[in-house]
């Protein structure tokens, strides 16, 4: 069988919380631990930090940090003290930031620039990690829109196709088609579940999500059906034929994900 990834995305809600959370992770299989990069919730290197203290094999990535809102010095020291704490289990998972991510930016009294600045911005962070972190972690980068992917497919080993709740198969073939368009490299593909059935997790702030009977409607490449044999089926059909490998699985999800994490890892 085609080996797929399956990476869980998790938030803390306390110190104990956060240690069980990624035991749990581990114990259950998942090959990667996430965490979200915005001023609502912890900051991801320390919380990751605490997460490589207590696990032996899960690897642990930020999903991902928003490149403007750090010099390019400051990631690269964090990046290197989480790869010397966690034994080199991190993964650089990095982006331009969220459209929302320009008000953070406000708070912190930092700049925000324009795309092209932003893009510029994180092609220089990673360099620099590359060049400066011993050994240099993988470098995921979210991307979704023309320029981001082409700029992504020209740096990152692995890209995050970030795509809206209702995007569509033909969606996701177009993104791949666009990287492979821009590069001769290997890169890696790692997509997001948006649901399982009629099971959908939290979504931050007042974001619109469509319904589960929506987005079976449009065709949702994110909606996986309950059935863990269909499940499989789709994800196994999407490894093979656009090479996405690893699945993002929000942290609500973990149980009902269950059956189809048993079935594929």
């Amino acid at each position: 069988m085609t080996t797929i990834r399956f990476a869980t995305m998790q938030v803390p809600r306390s110190g104990a919380d956060w240690v069980r959370a990624a035991r749990a992770a581990e114990e259950q299989g998942y090959h990667t631990l996430l965490l979200p990069d915005t001023l609502n919730t912890a900051s991801p290197f320390p919380a990751l930090a605490a997460a490589a203290a207590v696990t032996g094999e899960l690897r642990l990535r930020p999903n991902v940090l928003a490149a403007p809102l750090r010099p390019v010095a400051g990631t690269v020291r964090e990046t290197a003290a989480l790869q010397q704490l966690s034994d080199g289990r991190f993964e650089l998972g990095i982006g331009i930031g969220r459209p929302d991510a320009a008000a953070e930016a406000e708070r912190l009294g930092l700049p925000w620039g324009s795309a092209t600045e932003r893009r510029a911005h994180l092609a220089a962070t990673v360099a620099a990690v590359r060049a400066e972190v011993d050994p240099a972690p993988p470098v995921v980068i979210a991307a979704s829109g023309p320029r981001g992917l082409a700029a992504a497919a020209e740096i990152a080993d692995r890209i995050l196709v970030a795509l809206l709740p209702h995007a569509t198969e033909e969606d996701l073939a177009a993104v791949v088609a666009r990287v492979r368009d821009h590069t001769n490299r290997p890169v890696a593909f790692s997509s997001q579940l948006v649901g399982i059935g009629d099971r959908m997790p939290r979504w931050p702030g007042s974001w619109q999500v469509p319904s589960p009977a929506e987005l079976r409607a449009a065709g949702a490449v994110g909606l996986l059906p309950e059935n863990p044999a269909e499940a499989a089926d789709l994800l196994l059909h999407r490894r093979e034929k656009y090479g996405i490998d690893e699945l993002i699985v929000p942290g609500d999800l973990s149980e009902a994900f269950a059956p189809m994490l048993e079935r594929l890892r």
